[in-house]
């Protein structure tokens, strides 16, 4: 007597309610990036007035979470601080881009849980920080990647057909990262 087995069903389904879902989760992630580079403000970021992003950069050496990277901050991000200045504003401006549209989303969605570490490295201990708001980021990220949210209803989801059927390198590329 043969048993039929059905196909194991994805987590989350194909549903249009759960594409939508995930879309929904890919473009809120993307307005956090978007809102938080208005206030990464060239040329200095902050440095001179000790506001904005220097501020709070300066909190991983003054409120220490792991001493190698409070070294790192205070050694090497701080005496350089424009140019790290710049990384970050093009860092999250490319966050926001990329994951609105969703394009290269599986790419984007780890930048975005490094640039997550990085900035619960600086503040997570400072004084009046929700430590949640950090978790939540980094977990986004990882829900973001792990759905390939750009499938849906994203840039990816349009040219992903193409690119799994390219032979280049390029396309291989592109598929791996959407």
């Amino acid at each position: 007597m043969a048993a039929a087995t059905a196909a194991p069903a994805e987590a989350g389904g194909d549903s249009r309610l759960a594409r939508g879902g995930v879309a929904a989760l890919r473009i809120g992630v993307a307005l956090l990036w978007i809102q938080n580079v208005a206030w990464k403000v060239p040329p200095d970021f902050g440095e001179h007035a000790n506001t904005g992003l220097y501020f709070f950069t300066r909190f991983a050496v003054d409120y220490p979470v792991f001493p190698p990277y409070s070294w790192f901050v205070e050694h090497v991000v701080l005496p350089n601080f424009p140019f790290f200045g710049w990384m970050t504003l093009l860092i999250e401006a490319g966050l926001g881009a990329f994951l609105l549209i969703g394009l290269a989303t599986r790419f984007w969605a780890a930048v975005g849980l490094a640039q997550s570490l990085a900035i619960m490295l600086s503040v997570l201990n400072a004084p009046n920080e929700w430590h949640w708001s950090y978790y939540l980021m980094i977990l986004a990220h990882v829900a973001v990647f792990a759905t390939a949210a750009g499938r849906s209803f994203g840039v990816d989801g349009v040219l992903r057909p193409g690119w799994q059927t390219s032979t280049g390198r390029l396309g291989s590329l592109l598929a791996r990262l959407s």
